[in-house]
């Protein structure tokens, strides 16, 4: 199976690398550094933002808690496609997470508590970064927590460097972990708490 994600990955990146940004699905230890930051959150909403071929999803449902709820926000429709088959319980909005107020309302929800996020911020400009951004912040309550990563080479990138600078603008607390070796390409992640 993981052959077969990484073989969609490639295709859907040279297909629209503004959406996709990666060549492989994000490892098993970057998905366990995102989960261990995200902190736990009993009673909550989790959305999960570019979940791809489900690397973090995976991850995500085995640590779900039974009194907590979530769903999936994915832009690319065949990713969404894989991700409904091989996980026919799951709710996958397809559209921008900008959108994620209406999500929420389909869901019969008014907040999301945790956010994590494999979306390719670095390719992104700074208006959707602020539009995205922006949408979640406007829905989740004081303390809620935004965790994503970005690439070692995205970090010098200037939407990269812009990406932290508007993380800081919007939320109190930022915290970068050190680096997961163990992903292709390395890759740190970011914990925010609003």
């Amino acid at each position: 199976m993981a052959h077969g994600h990484t073989r969609m990955f490639i295709r859907q990146l040279l297909k629209n690398p503004s959406e996709t940004g990666a060549i492989m699905p994000s490892s098993r230890k970057l998905a366990a550094r995102m989960l261990e930051l995200s902190g736990p959150a009993p009673d909550s909403v989790v959305a999960e933002y570019g979940p791809g071929t489900g690397a973090f999803t995976r991850a995500i449902l085995d640590a779900l808690q039974p009194d907590q709820k979530f769903f999936c926000v994915e832009i690319n429709e065949d990713f969404a496609r894989r991700l409904r088959k091989e996980t026919p319980d799951l709710s996958v909005h397809v559209g921008c997470a900008s959108r994620i107020a209406e999500y929420l309302k389909e869901e019969g929800l008014d907040h999301v508590d945790r956010v994590i996020s494999g979306l390719p911020w670095a390719v992104f400009p700074d208006g959707l970064q602020r539009k995205i951004l922006d949408a979640m912040i406007a829905v989740m309550p004081k303390g809620g927590v935004f965790v994503t990563f970005a690439y070692l080479q995205g970090l010098i990138m200037p939407s990269g460097r812009l990406f932290r600078k508007n993380l800081g603008r919007r939320f109190p607390d930022v915290r970068k972990s050190g680096v997961v070796w163990e992903n292709v390409p390395p890759a740190i992640v970011y914990r925010c708490e609003k």
